[in-house]
């Protein structure tokens, strides 16, 4: 039987809930809130959709301890209003508030016999995978976040539209922070089998714009509906997916490289037991340059707060 929870149910958690259920990825589901009464009216909601769809499943709520054989726990807790007046755009500005969360959630798990892969969209989701795998004590390579899963496939999509091809076509990664400081590895893009930098010259398209468009689309999307949700609820339930069916994936996704002292996105091969294997990109001076400041951005910031 396969298991999945969720713990948090909000505009987001509930989004991936629909997604996972819609799919059919598990036969059983654990919904964690601290709202009893938007919780159970989730629950009840989802058992009215059971006659229109083409899978069986079981929904339990609120118990931590039906999470012990679960194969994918998912942590999309946090308190979006903190964002409502962050003119920056940071999403470190959650990370006070999601810590003292975090450290809740992470002992009750550890009252539990969880040992399947703790998937973390919370934000800043790379820092917040660190405390977690700190909290818990779980093996780093079972502490993912969904890091630059979203972020590139918002540069895909970007791609796509300046190339007017399918945003599935394109190939490559964003790197580094799910936020400000990522970037857009441009050695690792293609097209058709043709590096992006040499198609974008030909054709006098500006990379730069495709970059920032991917980087800010989040925010593009926030200004207009107060949160986001189908992007990264999907992202989600891709590694989710990858995990429960143990397929291996090569994903850009948030973990604990060796080289580097914080949790970061870089690609890496995705199964059962979390990163199975560690991707490794020919980058460039200026990328990997790059990435360093991704990691220190988001170290110094983990140290801040986690250190008081």
């Amino acid at each position: 039987m396969r298991k999945i929870g969720i713990i948090g149910m909000g505009h987001v958690g509930s989004t991936v809930a629909h997604g996972l259920i819609a799919e059919g990825v598990a036969d059983e589901y654990v919904f964690i809130d601290k709202n009893e009464k938007k919780v159970q009216a989730d629950a009840l909601d989802f058992e009215d959709a059971k006659t229109n769809l083409n899978n069986s499943f079981s929904v339990t709520v609120n118990d931590y301890q039906a999470l012990g054989d679960a194969d994918v726990i998912i942590s999309a807790i946090g308190k979006i209003e903190l964002q409502y007046d962050n003119v920056e755009h940071d999403r470190f500005i959650e990370l006070p508030h999601n810590v003292e969360q975090v450290k809740e959630v992470s002992a009750k798990l550890k009252a539990t016999d969880f040992s399947g892969v703790l998937v973390v969209i919370t934000n800043p989701c790379d820092a917040i995978a660190a405390v977690y795998q700190a909290e818990t004590g779980y093996p780093k390579e079972k502490v993912l976040g969904t890091g630059t899963l979203l972020d590139t496939a918002r540069m895909h999509r970007a791609v796509g539209s300046a190339f007017n091809v399918d945003p599935r076509s394109v190939a490559g990664y964003n790197l580094g922070e799910h936020g400000n400081s990522q970037f857009t590895a441009w050695s690792t893009v293609s097209l058709q089998g043709q590096p992006i930098t040499k198609l974008a010259a030909e054709q006098g398209i500006d990379l730069a714009a495709i970059e920032k468009d991917s980087v800010v689309g989040g925010y593009t999307v926030f200004d207009g509906k107060g949160y986001t949700s189908y992007g990264i609820a999907t992202a989600a339930i891709r590694l989710a997916k990858t995990v429960v069916q143990d397929a291996k994936t090569e994903m850009p996704v948030s973990h604990k490289r060796p080289e580097f002292a914080s949790y970061l996105s870089y690609p890496a091969i995705v199964g059962r037991e979390g990163v199975v294997a560690y991707s490794q990109l020919d980058l460039t001076e200026e990328e990997l340059a790059k990435l360093q400041k991704s990691a220190d951005s988001i170290q110094t910031q983990f140290e801040k707060v986690v250190a008081h």
